[in-house]
């Protein structure tokens, strides 16, 4: 036998034989990073020049399969959560993919209650970014072994499964094991229609691209145009910088794209509780869906108290119905999600692929969003964070909440050119993934290139 046979008989053997086993025998983590602050995409008003980055993970295995997993920073600080995601290899490395994803609420647990590491968050900070990193490439290599995309791993998955990789710890207030099952079990019904409507029609997107808060009127009104011709017809705008920009900027993004077209807008954080009130009420002329993060995420009685006091606008109105005052929000772990929507302090929830805890923990949060009836819509774009959330989306929608009125996800349209299966936009719609995986590999010639500080790309920039 020829020595490409012999290879090829080898590596049948170890997937028959091996079937899920996939021992991990190393875990690699690069700190990767895009010059994006030069063109000022990203730019919002607490985060003026962001360089898109990523600390990107590989999981390789004695069959040769590999898992890929990645989370999402601005630059600076990404070594901190490099050494993060190292501290935590040692809970990977040795293990099989079949003792992980045989009991993955233990393995979830193992990373996030680690008797000394637990002390840098708990679940929250660099520490759960460094996890969600580890889970995500953890999440991809599972879909792999298994051929198929997230999305369609989770959709094929019995309601009991999906159970099983949920933490309920600190929730069970709100959302017991025993009605995550229910809720799934009664979503089956429908479930085939709407994985086929997804297929043919994909899931609704907007666009955040065109409103960066550090691009030039001439620009906005480039990119509004284009995406328009596009088919786009909901945009977000970036505010909270100075008021009389905001208020230019917003007049001149909703003569662009017409009364009847979406507007949403968001502060990034930017505001106390008062200067929230007395700010979007200034906005409020634009007829904006939602203000998206208009002060800390952690403040739950803030957020509960400016919905309150901006009810009598009637910001919400969209497409003829009183949605009253939106805020979308992302939280860093479950526990604030709980928290937020206990208070009423939302009425949309953002899941973020990279924040939480990765797939497990951004179970937990839509099985609780959807028990208090609150709409998802992801927040997305940075590094991958499009390619990754949609995958989650794309679950909710044909496995919880077979629902599609006022539900949207993110689109950016930055740096889909350096992944090996990039999002695939048709119509403004994400099409769902058909390539095997979690869609986070990136291409071996970007991540060179970009690796802080020896890629070519910052010998250039080293002095930034």
């Amino acid at each position: 036998m020829g020595g490409g046979g012999w290879d090829q008989l080898v590596q049948f053997t170890c997937n028959v034989s091996a079937k899920m086993l996939h021992k991990i025998i190393n875990l690699t983590v690069r700190d990767v990073r895009f010059p994006t602050s030069l063109e000022q995409h990203g730019s919002d008003a607490m985060h003026t020049d962001p360089d898109y980055s990523a600390a990107y993970v590989v999981i390789d295995t004695d069959c040769g399969l590999k898992g890929f997993g990645l989370t999402f920073t601005l630059g600076k600080g990404t070594e901190i959560v490099v050494c993060a995601v190292e501290a935590l290899s040692g809970h990977v490395v040795g293990k099989s993919l079949q003792d992980i994803v045989r009991d993955f609420r233990g393995f979830y647990r193992l990373l996030t209650s680690d008797g000394q590491m637990r002390w840098l968050g708990p679940e929250k900070g660099v520490i759960h970014l460094a996890t969600a990193a580890v889970l995500n490439a953890v999440w991809d290599l599972w879909a792999r072994a298994e051929s198929k995309p997230l999305w369609k791993l989770l959709v094929d998955m019995d309601p009991k499964q999906i159970v099983s990789c949920i933490d309920f710890r600190y929730i069970t207030d709100v959302l017991t094991e025993e009605e995550a099952l229910d809720i799934l079990v009664k979503a089956q019904e429908g479930k085939q229609q709407r994985e086929d409507q997804m297929l043919k029609e994909g899931y609704p997107a907007y666009t955040t691209s065109c409103a960066w808060i550090g691009y030039s009127d001439q620009q906005l009104k480039q990119l509004c145009t284009d995406a328009l011709k596009s088919g786009w017809t909901k945009f977000k705008v970036k505010v909270g910088a100075d008021l009389e920009d905001d208020i230019r900027r917003c007049r001149l993004i909703r003569q662009m794209i017409g009364p009847n077209n979406t507007l949403m807008i968001d502060a990034n954080q930017r505001w106390d509780v008062a200067e929230a009130i007395s700010w979007v009420s200034s906005l409020a002329e634009f007829k904006p869906l939602w203000i998206e993060e208009p002060t800390s995420p952690d403040d739950i009685l803030g957020h509960a108290a400016i919905s309150k006091a901006l009810a009598p606008l009637g910001i919400g109105v969209a497409t003829g119905e009183q949605l009253g005052n939106l805020f979308p929000l992302q939280c860093h772990n479950r526990v604030m999600f709980k928290q937020f929507l206990q208070a009423s302090a939302l009425q949309f929830v953002q899941i973020d692929s990279c924040r939480l805890g990765s797939v497990n923990e951004n179970l937990a949060v839509l099985l609780m969003a959807h028990k208090f009836k609150v709409p998802v819509c992801p927040h997305a774009g940075g590094v991958g964070l499009c390619e990754l959330v949609q995958h989650l989306i794309l679950f909710d929608y044909t496995c919880l909440s077979g629902n599609l009125s006022n539900r949207m996800c993110e689109y950016v349209d930055h740096l889909h050119e350096h992944f090996t299966s990039p999002v695939v936009i048709h119509d403004a719609h994400y099409m769902p993934p058909k390539d095997p995986g979690y869609s986070c590999e990136m291409l071996e010639s970007s991540v060179q290139r970009h690796q802080y500080p020896e890629g070519d790309v910052w010998k250039l920039h080293i002095n930034k």
